[in-house]
């Protein structure tokens, strides 16, 4: 049986840290300056202590080059400025210096390399004048002396412009992943609320009428006990009802995406609900007066007075409960008032956070308060197109 080797990511080499960046950096540039600096053209001064002092200081300035590049590039300009004007020719003797520069444009911004550059090249130039005149015969054309220094400085802006590019769309990614995160987090939020609230309407109301349909049936079970089997035969037909909900509501958690498995309640099954709720004793009346609406307006306006009857059932003592659904235009008023407790209103809160919920979800309002006359009024206002510009 062969054994699976688990995939690893490839290893990125580390950059060397800054000091040993830089004695690695100024050991190969000593090996190149110094076997250039040991034999000069012949006609011109050779290789002497001052030479080689020269060569040194260019040498252990770079040692430093990470950590103060503008002085490492004045220390091995003027180095190099001493070679030419000691009469010290040779093609890899401004290798220093070239690298100095380098770091001062990849390590600084824009403006400092130009500063930098303006100042190099208008040395560079001069000394190159300077340097001409006094040993007779020209380092070169002043103007190509200028352009020289440009070289260094234009590599490292170029260099340090691309890991900047990098660096920013590290960062994008950065943000974009913990954006990817923060929706993620908002979306599983938003779905573990929608599934309380589910499971919240779709049970709640049938198990409070089975309480309530339970209390009359053990209150009636000896003096009237045919009323005592009409109430547990109501409880039966609530406790069957709660089960296909819930297998309805699991089956919409199972599908794929969420689908619904089966219709959502619309307004024509209000009065199956009023029933169930007179089966529980309570005088109610059904007032519908609207035309055909989205689904979403239905559901969210059945819902509404779903949970209101449950509050009235659970918390109002109350004896009638009229509900009145109406369409007036484009709005469609959704009204429940009881004759009971203001605790119709109070209950645990997840109710009346439901309701609200369910409204704005449509681009709608609920308001729930006291009736002067005594009683609870829960008044819902829904669009009838269901918010379509949302």
């Amino acid at each position: 049986m062969s054994r699976s080797v688990p995939w690893s990511r490839p290893r990125i080499p580390r950059p060397l840290p800054p000091p040993l960046a830089d004695l690695a950096i100024a050991a190969v540039v000593a090996v190149f300056t110094g076997s250039d600096a040991a034999v000069n053209d012949p006609g011109h001064r050779q290789a002497d202590w001052v030479t080689w002092l020269l060569f040194a200081v260019s040498i252990g300035a770079l040692l430093v080059r990470s950590r103060w590049p503008v002085a490492v590039a004045v220390v091995t300009g003027a180095a190099g400025t001493g070679w030419a004007l000691y009469g010290h020719i040779g093609e890899l003797l401004n290798l220093p210096v070239m690298v100095a520069l380098y770091a001062v444009a990849v390590q600084g911004n824009r403006a400092r390399t130009v500063r930098a550059g303006v100042i190099a090249a208008l040395a560079s130039g001069v000394v190159s004048l300077i340097a001409g005149i006094d040993v007779a015969q020209p380092q070169g054309a002043p103007l190509l002396e200028m352009l020289w220094p440009l070289v260094p400085l234009l590599l490292g802006e170029a260099v340090r412009g691309r890991r900047e590019l990098v660096r920013e769309y590290a960062d994008r990614a950065t943000r974009a992943e913990a954006d990817r995160e923060r929706e993620a987090r908002r979306r599983v939020e938003q779905e573990r609320v929608r599934i309380a609230r589910e499971l919240h309407d779709v049970v709640a109301h049938t198990v409070s009428a089975m309480t309530v349909q339970a209390g009359l049936a053990l209150d009636a079970f000896d003096a009237k006990p045919e009323v005592a089997r009409a109430a547990m035969r109501q409880v039966r037909a609530s406790g069957k009802e709660a089960v296909r909900e819930l297998r309805a509501t699991v089956g919409v958690l199972r599908a794929e995406g969420g689908a619904l498995t089966g219709p959502a309640p619309r307004l024509g099954e209000l009065t199956e609900l009023v029933e169930r709720v007179r089966a529980a004793g309570l005088e109610v009346t059904l007032r519908v007066d609207a035309g055909k609406l989205p689904q979403l307006v239905e559901l969210a306006a059945y819902r509404i007075v779903q949970e209101a009857l449950t509050n009235v059932i659970k918390h109002a003592e109350a004896r009638h409960v009229a509900v009145s659904v109406g369409q007036d235009g484009d709005r469609l008023t959704v009204e429940v008032i009881d004759d009971g407790s203001t605790a119709a209103g109070l209950g645990d809160g997840f109710g009346l956070v439901g309701m609200r919920e369910r409204a704005m979800a449509v681009g709608g309002r609920v308001e729930a308060g006291p009736v002067p006359d005594g009683g609870w009024r829960v008044r819902a206002e829904l669009p009838a197109d269901g918010g379509a510009a949302g």
